[in-house]
């Protein structure tokens, strides 16, 4: 398999290149190079460890629309049993890049949202790279209400750069169709977990996010702008995007100690793209236990718990 490193992942590319080289040879000829290919995993798995463990914030982006990460549909794939996805907002089209259905989390009825960008060229097109569209934040509100007609919690995976910027989104309104969609999170009578497992931009992202406990991947980013939107607006170039990065305060680190955040699940080594298997079933793990305890609640509580919790937001500072 041929890896996509990113470009401060260099040094680590050259070992693991060396160590598949010395493999090769090893199975070519009577030549014993184990010793030697076991001293150089062991200094590439070295240098990946302190590699990822001080990341910058903009490493972090990097990493977070890392083309071999698991999107969406990994995670559905992985996580969700009998699942049948529904389509339409019962007003204008189907929107691909929000997905939704009914499925089985762990033996239990779920409703399942999220945002797909999609894994390869015509998938990406497809999903429009995971930027919704009015008819799809419109299609969540009606999912959402289906899950709390029938009582089912709903979990919810955010992969998104933002909301689709169009001309054509706008004029089918696209803002009162966040808006409406956020409304719908908070006011819902089922327990609602969101996963930040990529991306998380701007309103596209916050109106599926809206939930009673807030999941996000170690090395997910979450934030109103992209770096690159914030650099053009602030230093007119794109080029500050790295600075921009640090300003934003978009890693899972510094957002759960704002509260934004209420739980950060730990990724394997080097990413969740290395073990997308690992990845997809630690995240299960999460939201399995933050499921837990928001079932023992009633539909009043869980509705104020998630209102108290977004109004409390902005009291907190690093």
């Amino acid at each position: 398999m041929i890896r996509h490193f990113l470009d401060f992942e260099r040094p680590i590319a050259e070992l693991e290149g060396k160590i598949e080289e010395l493999r090769r040879l090893s199975t070519t000829g009577e030549l014993n190079i184990a010793d030697e290919i076991g001293r150089l995993q062991s200094s590439a798995a070295r240098l990946l460890r302190q590699t990822y463990s001080r990341l910058t914030p903009w490493q972090k982006v990097q990493v977070a629309r890392h083309p071999e990460r698991p999107h969406c549909l990994d995670y559905i794939g992985g996580l969700i049993t009998d699942f049948v996805p529904l389509a339409g907002d019962r007003a204008f089209a189907e929107d691909a890049a929000i997905v939704g259905g009914i499925g089985r989390f762990r033996g239990r009825s779920v409703l399942v949202l999220g945002t797909e960008k999609g894994a390869d060229t015509e998938r990406r097109l497809k999903h429009n790279f995971g930027m919704g569209r009015p008819e799809g934040y419109r299609k969540a509100r009606r999912l959402m209400r289906l899950a709390e007609r029938f009582g089912l919690p709903v979990l919810t995976f955010v992969d998104t750069a933002g909301a689709y910027p169009g001309v054509d989104a706008e004029a089918r309104g696209q803002a009162e169709a966040i808006a409406r969609a956020i409304e719908t999170c908070l006011d819902i009578k089922v327990p609602l977990v969101a996963a930040i497992i990529g991306e998380g931009g701007s309103g596209g992202a916050i109106a599926l996010a809206a939930g009673n406990t807030v999941l996000m991947l170690e090395h997910a980013i979450y934030s109103v702008i992209s770096p690159e939107g914030c650099a053009s607006i602030l230093w007119r170039s794109a080029e500050h995007a790295p600075d921009a990065a640090d300003a934003l305060r978009l890693t899972a680190q510094d957002l759960q100690r704002l509260g934004i955040v209420d739980r950060i699940v730990a990724e394997p080594l080097g990413g969740a793209q290395r073990a997308p298997k690992e990845a997809v079933e630690q995240l299960g793990q999460a939201v399995e236990e933050a499921l837990q305890r928001l079932l023992a609640l009633d539909g009043s509580t869980l509705r104020l718990q998630r209102r108290e919790k977004f109004l409390a937001m902005g009291g907190r500072s690093l």
